[in-house]
């Protein structure tokens, strides 16, 4: 899905606003003194004859612009855009958010893609006004800064923890990126957590409104025992990256600010982690376009008004967010979390967290081989679980954000015990897809009919067409008005409800 682009007008009435809703879905480039900045810098508007706009900190970059030092524009929630577009530039750019440039080289990055590397590079080039090496290098460079200015790691640390491969190279991207030194930017920081034996504390910036209590009301309601903890305020879990087993937490920590903490087996993980728990949380999005489309239309105008800044949450682990899906069918979320904790205590591996032992999800390969033992319900549904895990382990089967939606689709279709619901919920979930409507999801239908939206699935599937390309929010609206959600929503907003909404 493509988004129509903003026009070089509607930019400039933005940056001449100092409009933060706006900061990182593109850049101002400044002729006359050469620096770029995000659209709120505090600086006097520049001159519209000597403004250029470029979507990405890497085209600035390659046109020969260096970052402001006033209002540090790498610092600010990455660019909606990589979640809504579906064509091969968007995809590019979550996969490079991912590590796969860092991991497997553009070569890599090409054939997950489907193109020749030539023909990829010169896509966004023309598309983002940088290849996929300069992309790759941008990113390093702002998960270096936001580590530099954060955390107390050693210099070097700094530089691997970003995915540089040395460290000369480090200091040359970030004095040519910044026009600091990376010594000078730490000493701009005004403080640091301390850090230690790979762990890690800093902080996520995130757009306002923010739903936090329905986005962490749902990591709870769907935690998975001994993987998962969820909390009003607050969601850990363990995960499998490769450099080995991680642990991360994710807490709220003030208007437009998120607090990550991590203990990771390589620091080389971390920029990947950072880029999932932000896709996690849908940190990018662009709450006031959605809210805005969607309060378009009468019927869920009280819905935005009660939950502003509504979030997608999406999937922490491709493989696993599949497996989750197809336990989840036609069940109720307690017994699919039931479940699951049965799966992960049966066959996870165990592993040392700050918050005690943990389990890890086990991989497809265990469920595959070993998941007949553990699982229970109809034969059908266990084989094709089992199925499916096998596929995934033997490579049949890949699954990624860097996947074409339909594609995807497809290839989750094909699958025996996959039908519509199974495939999109995912679909939602690994890509963060906003235009996704579930219209047999029981509970979205409750809060349809509460909304007094059609709530059938043929009555709702044709009425929703008019909230394209936002469906998925739709969706998220329609959970939250469902009557089984509501009880844990109010106990969140006022803690002394929670032992009667339980």
């Amino acid at each position: 899905m493509t988004i129509a682009p903003m026009t070089f007008d509607e930019r400039y009435r933005a940056i001449d606003a100092r409009d933060v809703r706006f900061d990182g879905q593109f850049v101002t480039a400044v002729h006359s003194t050469g620096i770029y900045c995000r659209p709120s810098c505090p600086a006097r508007t520049p001159k519209a004859a000597n403004v250029s706009f470029f979507p990405t900190s890497a085209a600035a970059h390659e046109a020969g612009f260096r970052a402001c030092k006033r209002c540090l524009p790498e610092a600010t929630p990455g660019s909606p855009q990589w979640n809504l577009r579906g064509d091969a530039a968007g995809r590019a750019m979550r996969l490079i958010a991912d590590g796969v440039v860092d991991r497997e080289g553009v070569p890599g990055l090409a054939r997950r893609l489907g193109y020749s590397e030539r023909h990829l590079t010169r896509l966004l080039a023309s598309e983002l006004g940088a290849g996929p090496l300069a992309l790759a290098r941008a990113h390093r460079a702002h998960t270096a800064r936001t580590l530099l200015v954060d955390t107390d790691l050693p210099m070097a640390d700094v530089a691997f923890a970003a995915g540089f491969g040395s460290i000369r190279q480090f200091n040359d991207t970030m004095t040519e990126v910044f026009a600091l030194s990376p010594s000078e930017l730490r000493a701009r920081r005004r403080s640091a957590s301390s850090t230690a034996g790979g762990r890690i504390d800093l902080v996520l910036p995130v757009r306002e409104p923010f739903d936090a209590v329905g986005l962490f009301g749902w990591m709870r309601a769907h935690a998975i025992p001994g993987v998962e903890v969820g909390e009003a305020e607050a969601f850990s879990r363990t995960i499998r990256l490769d450099g080995g087993p991680a642990w991360f937490e994710v807490r709220q920590d003030g208007a437009g600010r998120m607090r990550l903490r991590a203990e990771l087996a390589s620091l080389r993980d971390l920029a990947p982690l950072i880029s999932r728990v932000r896709r996690l949380f849908d940190l990018d999005a662009d709450p006031v376009a959605v809210d805005s489309a969607l309060a378009e239309h009468a019927e869920l105008r009280p819905l935005v008004a009660r939950v502003p800044g509504v979030r997608l949450p999406a999937a922490i682990d491709a493989d696993e967010m599949l497996i989750r899906a197809m336990i989840g069918q036609q069940i109720s979320v307690a017994s699919a979390r039931t479940m699951m904790g049965r799966l992960a205590a049966a066959l996870g591996e165990s592993i040392e967290t700050p918050r005690g032992p943990a389990l890890l999800f086990p991989t497809p390969e265990v469920v595959a081989e070993r998941g007949v033992e553990v699982l229970r319900g109809p034969g059908a549904r266990i084989r094709a679980i089992v199925h499916a895990a096998g596929a995934l382990a033997d490579g049949a089967l890949r699954l990624g954000p860097g996947d074409d939606t339909l594609e995807q689709r497809a290839a989750l279709l094909a699958l025996p015990g996959v039908g519509p619901w199974t495939a999109d919920y995912v679909r939602m979930r690994v890509l963060g897809d906003p235009d996704v409507l579930l219209p047999g999801d029981v509970a979205a239908r409750a809060g349809a009919a509460a909304a007094g939206v059609p709530s059938d699935a043929a009555g709702l599937t044709a009425w929703a067409t008019r909230t394209a390309p936002w469906r998925s929010y739709l969706m998220a609206h329609l959970w939250y008005a469902a009557p089984v959600t509501q009880a844990w929503r109010a106990a969140d907003i006022d803690p002394s409800s929670r032992k009667a909404a339980s």
